[in-house]
């Protein structure tokens, strides 16, 4: 008999020895390598260890790393950062020639997109320091009322997967068109027969290969236009029309768990839950209202959070009911954004802002804020943003814009976005947030002033420090005791 063979025995992660395991994880995100130290003791005992996050923390910040405790250090500092608690961030900032004011502003990869009436202006993020200028892209001619960026992978522009991280960016305007853009050009147009279009959903709805995007119109119509379509002007693009009541359609958002459903509000107060994949004129599945002028809403789910004058109410879109209240504010709000992983809500007021406890809106009738978010504001707080590590207020009347930790409500960083010579001009117009990036855009005279800081790789830390852009350099101005 032939003599057995001895088993061999299966070679898993854990045998790996700790360099080849070390260069493993540097090719994972910090979720990645979270989601791997939570599979087993001895690899939360390899995510753990100071090699692995050594080499992280000498990537972004190569000067003063530390030799032990690599982990807490550099998630420690990466909050902070989060958090715009330096006052050395790299500054970039331009003026952009026109009466108009900037209406809406997003945060690209490398990009900063604004409209300034009917005009698209785009400026590369790493060339403004070394002199670049603004690129305008014309198309549009009338003003612009809605900027949207989607993955290029949900349109027919995509040919490879090397393109799977780039975006596209689709622009609606005052005449009825809608423009989609790539790499500068605009590759594609819709509709264009004189019904303004005052806003687009902000995702595009379905759930195969085949999404389309929505667009609400000035005379209560829901269009469903198709970014797979080929040619450049086309009115096959247009899948789906339908209508309300006649009343501008002005806010839009695709339902969370169901997204083939939107839901939509007119200035009359309406709410409408449509179901986009009926073939049948009578897409409308949910009908109710509220009881005061809405001023923005934000979806979650099945729930609708809708601010209208003084309050901010919600809906369960399953039984198109109002179930609790979630903050009350007087004598007005102007703003409003949510955060349900945290159940925040945080509300712009007439000079400050104030978070909320969604859960308490269901246990009692007298609400009261988690904090009051008191600052340099004396004006209306419109411009909001809210993430796990920091919200960050402005307003149209106000050229200061602040930055407040999320779980304290402590004010960490303020700095003014213009010059200092231009400072009792009006306030901040528009401004977008990206993890440790922020943009904001005033007017000064008869042209637009544009503000750009990233935080990333700062190095002194400051709080409750007033800061100025001027000549590109932050300068202090101002240290609060």
């Amino acid at each position: 008999m032939a003599e057995e063979q001895p088993a061999t025995m299966a070679t898993g992660i854990t045998d790996l020895d700790h360099d080849s395991f070390a260069h493993c994880a540097s090719f994972l995100s910090l979720r990645d390598l979270s989601n791997l130290a939570m599979s087993s003791k001895s690899l939360k005992s390899f995510a753990y260890s100071d090699s692995i996050w050594l080499d992280r923390f000498r990537e972004l910040w190569p000067e003063n790393f530390p030799l032990s405790g690599v982990r807490k250090a550099y998630l420690n500092r990466r909050t902070a950062l989060h958090q715009f608690k330096y006052y050395d961030p790299f500054v970039a900032s331009l003026f952009a020639e026109g009466y108009y004011s900037v209406d809406n502003i997003l945060l690209d990869k490398n990009d900063i997109i604004f409209s300034q009436g009917p005009a698209i202006k785009m400026a590369k993020i790493d060339s403004i320091m070394s002199g670049g200028s603004l690129v305008t892209m014309p198309g549009h001619n009338s003003r612009v009322t809605c900027l949207r960026l989607f993955p290029l992978s949900e349109t027919s522009l995509a040919q490879s997967e090397a393109q799977t991280e780039e975006n596209v960016l689709l622009t609606s305007n005052c005449d009825g068109s809608i423009r989609l853009w790539w790499k500068g050009a605009c590759r594609r147009v819709f509709g264009g027969w004189h019904a303004a279009v005052h806003t687009m959903s902000d995702k595009l709805l379905g759930n195969g290969d085949v999404k389309v995007l929505a667009s609400g119109e000035h005379y209560g119509s829901i269009c469903l236009w198709s970014l797979s379509s080929s040619g450049r002007r086309y009115r096959q693009a247009l899948k789906a029309k339908f209508c309300g009541d006649q009343k501008p359609v002005k806010w839009m958002s695709v339902v969370g768990n169901k997204p083939s459903n939107l839901v939509t509000m007119s200035g009359d107060s309406k709410v409408r839950v449509w179901d986009t994949t009926k073939l049948s004129d009578n897409r409308c599945v949910g009908l109710t209202s509220v009881r005061r002028k809405p001023v923005d809403m934000k979806c979650h789910e099945n729930l609708l959070y809708v601010a209208a004058d003084s309050s901010v109410v919600v809906l369960d879109l399953r039984i198109m009911q109002k179930v609790s209240t979630a903050a009350i504010c007087k004598p007005k709000i102007f703003s409003l954004t949510i955060m349900p992983s945290k159940s925040l809500v945080c509300t712009g007021g007439l000079n400050k802002a104030m978070l909320w406890d969604i859960r308490k809106g269901q246990e009692r009738w007298k609400l009261e804020p988690v904090t009051e978010l008191y600052g340099r504001h004396q004006t209306p707080v419109t411009h909001l943003h809210m993430d796990p590590y920091k919200i960050i207020t402005g307003g149209f009347e106000s050229n200061i814009v602040e930055t407040w930790e999320t779980d304290t409500g402590k004010k960490t960083i303020s700095f003014f976005c213009t010059q200092p010579q231009y400072r009792f001009n009006r306030g901040c117009s528009a401004m977008a947030v990206n993890a440790c990036r922020i943009v904001a855009a005033c007017h000064v005279g008869v042209r637009g002033f544009i503000s750009f800081c990233r935080f990333l790789q700062c190095n002194s830390s400051a709080l409750g420090t007033v800061f100025e852009v001027h000549d590109h350099i932050y300068k202090e101005s101002l240290a609060e005791t």
